[in-house]
């Protein structure tokens, strides 16, 4: 007797860069699941990180950098990028870049939930109320005289 199932048939893994891919993906998922507070402590350490960590001005507007030893380790982290240049008159300029922090703050605010649209499930479309006259009861007193 012959049987009629169909072949397995297998997903096409076309658009994923084949099994490897997809095992490579999955690694690192698991490896992002692992280190999630690890992560978010950084990204929350790099935010809170004030210009008043790495450099501080006078009153005539003399700008210092700290020495790398004076400047916490959360705000070392939020440095992207440091460019030092001397240019042809010997004046030398130090540039300091920070990572953006609005965009960090967008990143955890919809990481924890806060761009959520809020969950209407549980309040009622329509609001009904119904009016019941009170019973009216006619009372004779009986000391009272007609």
């Amino acid at each position: 007797m012959a049987s009629n199932r169909k072949p397995r048939q297998i997903p096409p893994v076309a658009g994923w860069g084949g099994t490897r891919s997809i095992q490579r993906r999955l690694e690192r998922s698991a490896t992002l699941v692992g280190n999630r507070e690890a992560i978010s402590y950084e990204m929350i350490s790099m935010v809170r990180t004030n210009f008043t960590d790495i450099a501080s001005w006078d009153g005539d507007g003399k700008v210092t950098i700290k020495a790398s030893d004076q400047i916490p380790d959360y705000a070392l982290s939020s440095i992207k990028s440091i460019k030092a240049r001397t240019d042809r008159d010997g004046n030398s300029t130090l540039e300091v870049e920070l990572y953006d922090k609005v965009a960090l703050l967008r990143l955890l605010a919809k990481a924890s939930g806060l761009l959520d649209a809020p969950d209407d499930s549980d309040k009622p479309s329509v609001i009904g109320i119904n009016v019941q006259p009170p019973d009216v009861v006619d009372v004779k007193d009986e000391n009272v005289e007609d």
